[in-house]
């Protein structure tokens, strides 16, 4: 996730929202948790009109597959989680960036689509 640099004062309470979020909509364990929170100047990252200081960029690289209903909950629990921290819903985009298994190489250079995740994609 990117935002302006100024109002985190919890980064790891930030990064906790989102796989929070991660792990109830989609189902995905504890154990896969990749989150990173990048802080940009101000002045190096335009947010669109009408927005606040706290405008959030959510940017989710993920395995295809996802149902329609568990992108809803997803994008519920992520405005719901941050919202707890004092981001004003409207300040919070999402975007789903779907890539096939084949295409992620994991787990020592292996496609995904090869191994046994431990956990179900299509939710």
């Amino acid at each position: 996730m990117a935002t302006r640099a100024g109002w985190i004062t919890d980064p790891a309470a930030v990064i906790a929202a989102v796989h929070s979020a991660l792990q109830e909509a989609l189902k995905i364990p504890e154990s896969d948790r990749v989150v990173r929170v990048i802080e940009h100047p101000p002045s190096h990252f335009a947010v669109p009109p009408g927005r606040g200081e706290r405008f959030t960029l959510v940017e989710i690289s993920m395995f295809s597959g996802r149902s329609m209903s568990a992108k809803r909950a997803l994008y519920q629990a992520i405005v719901r989680n941050l919202g707890a921290l004092d981001v004003p819903p409207l300040d919070i985009k999402i975007s789903l960036h779907e890539v096939p298994p084949e295409n992620w190489g994991i787990r020592g250079g292996m496609p995904a689509s090869e191994i046994d995740l431990g956990f179900k994609v299509d939710v």
